[in-house]
């Protein structure tokens, strides 16, 4: 018997399925925020957890599955976030700050909505201060893009250093081999720099953005070869930093002038 092995890449366009429409930017204030952190499902809720990148003070929001806004003006995100991930373990929404303010966890009142934070994890459980954390349910650990490199930490573990790091060959699939320029220490130019997503497909678990191409990219999580494209729709807006997620099957951009989230399948 001969074992083959398929290079196939395969490429699909996405759809527009939902939407999260933010609360709209008054002129002179400036508590609003600008830039979308992250989106993520709460599965026994039921419900997605928004919010802004930036400032304690920011707005966060809380949606039902069809996208009505259930929470009041008032929510804030009580700490700098950047990535959000629900885990099963602790059946909580956690997340993780900005620089060394550590990673957390949220406490959800009766309708769901949160009251207040708790820091799980004090200090930089990352690799830079704006790293945008991705989680892996079914290994219990949090992923973050660092420069060309998937660095991979134990969410369950006081660890300031990753337990592995995977090289990502950006564009290039397991027949094109490793490039010879490729670098290590650096996110090549039209990528989205801060975030990376984690899909739990098989063989394309961990994706980027393209900024340039308007495409999703998701790459084997072992090898770091591209395994698929995912072509956003025309005038799709995407952004070097931020305001890119997955969650419940669904990849979200944000959209900075309208202030919405966009889901795609």
């Amino acid at each position: 018997m001969i074992s083959t092995v398929s290079f196939t890449q395969t490429s699909r366009a996405l759809k527009k399925v939902i939407e999260l429409i933010m609360i709209p930017k008054t002129e002179g204030d400036n508590m609003l925020g600008t830039r979308g952190a992250s989106v993520v499902w709460h599965p026994l809720q039921k419900k997605y957890y928004v919010s802004f990148a930036g400032n304690e003070g920011y707005p966060m929001a809380v949606f039902n599955a069809i996208g009505k806004r259930l929470s009041p003006d008032t929510l804030k995100t009580m700490i700098d976030t950047r990535g959000l991930w629900y885990n099963p373990i602790k059946k909580r929404i956690c997340g993780n700050a900005y620089g060394d303010n550590g990673w957390f966890s949220y406490t959800l009142d009766s309708k769901g909505i949160p009251i207040y934070f708790m820091v799980d994890f004090e200090n930089m459980h990352q690799p830079g201060e704006q790293s945008v954390g991705a989680y892996n349910a079914s290994t219990k650990q949090v992923l973050f893009l660092s420069g060309s490199t998937i660095s991979v930490y134990n969410a369950m573990a006081e660890e300031e250093e990753p337990d592995v790091k995977t090289m990502i060959h950006w564009g290039r699939t397991a027949k094109d081999g490793i490039g010879e320029d490729e670098d290590e220490t650096e996110v090549p130019q039209g990528y989205n720099n801060s975030t990376i997503i984690y899909s739990n497909i098989p063989g394309a678990e961990v994706g980027v953005l393209n900024v340039v191409e308007s495409q999703i990219e998701l790459y084997n999580y072992k090898t770091g070869f591209l395994s698929q494209k995912l072509k956003l729709p025309e005038n799709t807006t995407t952004e070097l930093t931020f305001n890119f997620a997955f969650t419940n099957g669904i990849y979200w951009l944000f959209d900075m002038q309208t202030r919405v989230w966009t889901g795609f399948k």
